[in-house]
């Protein structure tokens, strides 16, 4: 039995409507500008609280304009319902003959692990802020739909899942919509109703371990807010890529050289870098930006630890921001950037004076990642950019009166 089912109730885009989840940006202005400019998007439903027209209201205060902007967008034709569907979806680069594949699809909520003594087949990998997890179950029960999908990693047949949806995307003909994202990607769907294609899909979708590769908050707010089933997009490894995942860092309290002594104090071998900021080719090194100057920096292994532990991030983390800053991981003064923004534009943030610290960080291995999941350990909060994403508002999940999600 697979744990991968069709949409009870979907509400597909007619176009206008896709947006960058509202875990993708680096600014809240870029929030603001974005539904400024296009009202319509679904990030004006997921982040009320960012509208032009907010008014300073708090997002749980904003609530009530959410749920209708999204009434509004039903009712002027912006999505149209669809009865137990699967979804099929191919992402397009601009200057690539490859494409992403996935299939849009309700996933069991009880089938999510988080440790080796925990059953389940879908594995949520990192740590995260339980505020954004809070948000995320409020904006489901307000709105009583589901916009945004994780993002699965489908580990035990992703060859074969590949192969099918490009070859059910090939016969299908002509997308239901199609949206072009801020990297000039081409976001299309085709609807898959009940019958034997939509079986073999949601059989070899659900036919292996699926590694949360983007939307560990959503997940984890499906599991806190109760929902039977969550809104997902499984796709394979042929499809996806890591990134970078850098942070900035605003009032520091500290100068820069205080700030290497302090490195250095604590056990951190630190070296001048000269030409501009980069994001390391390797692990075991992180780059820093500061004050228009860089440095290499070794920090020191957790003695003992395993591999989660002397992962860079880990590292930046226990020592960088606990030990020498003095910052719990959640502060508001860390900004998490994902691999969407260059060294340049960090760098340029730090030399603006709109943060003061950079930190560039390796992209986790594959293999690293792999590792970790299947031991059952848990990641750093924001370790893995997995690109492409899939886009927000293409596919909602309604909710049943029960309670039970998709």
């Amino acid at each position: 039995m697979t744990v991968v089912h069709p949409i009870a109730r979907a509400w597909i885009t007619t176009g206008g409507t896709g947006a960058q989840n509202y875990d993708e940006f680096a600014d809240d202005a870029e929030i603001t500008a974005i539904i400024g400019a296009n009202p319509h998007s679904a990030l004006a439903i997921e982040m009320p609280h960012k509208a032009p027209d907010a008014g300073g209201r708090s997002f749980l205060d904003s609530l009530p304009a959410a749920v209708d902007r999204l009434a509004e967008a039903k009712a002027d034709g912006s999505y149209t319902p669809a009865e137990r569907v699967v979804v099929l979806y191919r992402i397009s680069e601009p200057a690539s003959v490859a494409a992403a594949y996935g299939l849009f699809a309700a996933v069991d909520t009880d089938q999510i692990s988080t440790s080796a003594d925990e059953p389940g087949l879908v594995i949520r990998n990192e740590d995260v802020f339980i505020e954004k997890v809070r948000e995320r179950v409020a904006l489901a029960e307000e709105t009583g739909h589901l916009l945004s999908p994780v993002l699965l990693l489908q580990t035990g047949r992703g060859a074969e899942l590949h192969a099918a949806l490009a070859a059910a995307t090939e016969r299908a003909g002509a997308p239901a919509a199609t949206d072009v994202d801020q990297s000039g990607r081409t976001h299309a769907i085709w609807l898959v109703g009940p019958g034997p294609e939509q079986d073999e899909l949601t059989a070899l979708a659900g036919g292996g371990e699926l590694v949360v590769a983007d939307g560990n908050h959503r997940s984890l707010a499906a599991q806190t807010g109760g929902l039977g089933r969550f809104l997902a997009v499984v796709t394979t490894p042929a499809s996806v890529a890591i990134q970078p995942y850098n942070r900035l860092v605003s009032e520091l309290t500290m100068t820069p050289d205080e700030l290497v002594a302090r490195l250095t104090a604590a056990g951190a071998t630190v070296e001048p870098v000269a030409g501009p900021a980069t994001v390391p080719g390797s692990g075991g090194t992180v780059h820093l930006h500061v004050a228009g100057r860089t440095w290499a920096v070794t920090l020191p292994p957790s003695a003992g630890g395993g591999v989660v532990d002397n992962l860079d991030h880990a590292l930046v983390e226990r020592v960088l921001l606990r030990e020498v800053l003095g910052l719990d991981p959640g502060d508001k003064r860390i900004t998490y950037v994902g691999g969407d923004y260059s060294a340049d534009w960090l760098a340029g943030e730090v030399d603006a004076g709109r943060a003061e610290l950079a930190v560039l960080i390796a992209p986790v291995t594959v293999d690293d990642f792999v590792a970790v999941n299947l031991a059952r350990q848990k990641l750093p909060r924001k370790s893995t950019w997995f690109t492409p994403k899939a886009r927000a508002g293409l596919v909602l999940a309604q909710l049943g009166d029960n309670g039970v999600g998709a």
